[in-house]
């Protein structure tokens, strides 16, 4: 074992959700695959890009069942766990379910890490879970060439109540919970430059349950559901017109974002997940004249645990909105709106 313990974050060539495979790239490797034999019980499988897969038990009961796992973007252990069990659980409350199970994914490079700091990753994991009301119920460990944690996670639901990214309908609002930035932050870490207070924002925002997703989709005002993570606000947000076949509309200056995430943005701290993402959609996204490119990684910016984006009825947003800030969301905000026509997505 090695007598001086490295940072996590310099044994791992990304961190957190910017480690996801681009959206292109993604697509490239789907483009082939054979098309999921007809089960009339899944109720959501892999075609249109959404949160988890759900399976119909009976009319009154569905399982939501998803998994996550990525490399350390923080060199805290603990933190560590923390933040990726929260991200992986998210996938539930995305889909207007409730965790119920959790099963842990390890890889681990054994020469590299003492046992105790992987031990520390666990029992980060672990508290969230036990916030979440679930027990890590078992997992799988390998020995891997960098620090890999997350989770696989199961959650119940009722079929009528299952919310999708496919969901917007033209007249619907769009709310973000969380502010972003969380890529950007992750870059300054990489190079020493986030400051302390910064983190603990950080740490705040990535290891808040989004437990709110489960509350929101027993309102019938809300129409559709996903979560902002590694493909960006951009990103996930084309997959939901995508799935809805509408076209959504983004003001950037009511967007939420992490204190520091436009002051640091102006610096340059970029991560490369934000080029590849725009690379990836950036011809399905009209951007305002001559807007700037710090903005654009801004919205391109990969996310960690990000908020939930809501689709909802217009005239319900703002009663919304409030009830989101009050169960312990104060960055949630009214940041668009969706219209009829093609898949995309003009910034404002």
């Amino acid at each position: 074992m090695p007598s001086q313990t490295p940072r996590l974050t310099d044994l791992a060539h990304g961190g957190g959700c910017g480690c996801k495979l681009a959206p292109s790239v993604l697509q490239s490797l789907l483009a082939d695959q054979p098309a999921a034999r007809p089960f009339s019980q899944l109720l959501v499988g892999a075609e249109t890009a959404d949160d988890a897969a759900v399976w119909q038990v009976n009319d009154n009961l569905a399982v939501i069942a998803t998994t996550d796992f990525f490399m350390p973007m923080v060199d805290d252990p603990e933190d560590f766990g923390r933040i990726a069990a929260t991200n992986a659980i998210s996938d539930i409350y995305a889909m207007g379910g409730r965790p119920i199970m959790a099963l842990a994914i390890l890889g681990m490079p054994i020469g590299k890490l003492e046992p105790a700091v992987i031990r520390r990753i666990l029992a980060g994991g672990a508290a969230i879970c036990a916030e979440a009301g679930i027990p890590v119920a078992g997992g799988h460990s390998i020995d891997s060439p960098e620090p890999i944690y997350g989770l696989a996670v199961i959650g119940l639901g009722h079929p009528d109540r299952i919310r999708r990214n496919t969901g917007a309908r033209p007249g619907d609002a769009l709310i973000l919970t969380k502010g972003i930035g969380v890529g950007i932050y992750s870059a300054a870490i990489k190079k020493h430059e986030l400051p302390e207070a910064d983190y603990a924002a950080m740490l705040r925002s990535t290891t808040l349950l989004n437990r709110i997703g489960a509350e929101l989709a027993e309102e019938p005002a809300v129409h559709g559901l996903t979560d902002v993570t590694g493909f960006g606000l951009l990103g996930h947000a084309l997959e939901m017109a995508r799935g809805s076949g509408v076209s959504l509309s983004v003001r950037f200056e009511d967007v939420p974002l992490l204190p520091r995430a436009a002051a640091l943005a102006r610096q340059g701290f970029v991560t490369g997940a934000s080029q590849r993402n725009w690379a990836s959609y950036g011809e399905a996204v009209a951007l305002p004249p001559e807007c700037p490119d710090w903005q654009r990684a801004l919205l391109t910016d990969p996310q960690t645990s990000g908020g939930l984006l809501i689709a909802c009825d217009g005239a319900a947003a703002e009663g919304l909105v409030a009830r989101i800030t009050a169960a312990g969301y104060p960055a949630a905000r009214r940041i668009g709106s969706v219209t009829a026509g093609s898949a995309r997505i003009q910034v404002e």
